[in-house]
């Protein structure tokens, strides 16, 4: 076993990490959007132009360390999921299992009738995908009618299109997980009988 090397400066990430380029790329970003770089936009008006902080540390430096963050955690706990399985044997029977990224997909089919959860859902979910920007034109300002709104809210602060989003986003989260992670969870269900993650 290869003895680990500690670093002299005692800080988690030093020059010798992998990560290293990454966080001094997004620390000395400063520096150009910085009072160091505020000669780039001298020929600007003033009312033109964002201070660094805090119009531009929040968007980007910001975001890539979450970004960051999440990768890690993702690369710590979903390691069930990355695993490689046994060698092939063709004497021993194996039940087939897709890849990761289609886990919540084949948890989806066990959910319900074949012909629904596996042709008419995800295709009713593709065709949603596709023609997303035409219903929220068409539909959403009949909506707001409806609901006695003056407006159908603009696409970042619509809160019933990214409910939406956002609930479809967490049962793929959700039935990712169940798959990778618990698959011998089961829970009863109405149409099927009960249904194991594995």
């Amino acid at each position: 076993m290869r003895d680990q090397k500690r670093n002299p400066s005692g800080l988690p990430i030093g020059p010798g990490h992998i990560l290293y380029p990454i966080l001094a790329t997004i620390a000395l970003m400063g520096i150009l959007f910085g009072s160091i770089g505020h000669h780039l936009t001298e020929d600007m008006p003033e009312r033109e132009t964002h201070p660094y902080f805090p119009d531009h540390i929040w968007p980007y430096p910001i975001l890539a360390m979450v970004l960051l963050i999440t990768l890690g955690l993702l690369a710590v706990f979903g390691q069930p999921a990355l695993q490689l399985g046994q060698a092939a044997d063709p004497r021993v029977v194996a039940i087939p299992r897709p890849e990761w990224y289609f886990l919540s997909l084949f948890q989806f089919v066990k959910l319900g009738p074949a012909l629904v959860t596996s042709i008419l859902v995800p295709a009713g979910v593709v065709a949603g995908l596709i023609f997303w920007p035409l219903i929220d034109a068409r539909l959403g300002p009949r909506l707001a009618r409806r609901l006695g709104w003056s407006s159908w809210p603009v696409p970042k602060r619509n809160v019933i299109t990214g409910t939406i989003w956002m609930a479809g986003l967490g049962i793929i989260g959700l039935l990712t997980l169940w798959a990778a992670l618990v698959p011998q969870l089961c829970i009863p269900w109405f149409t099927n009988g009960p249904v194991c993650g594995g």
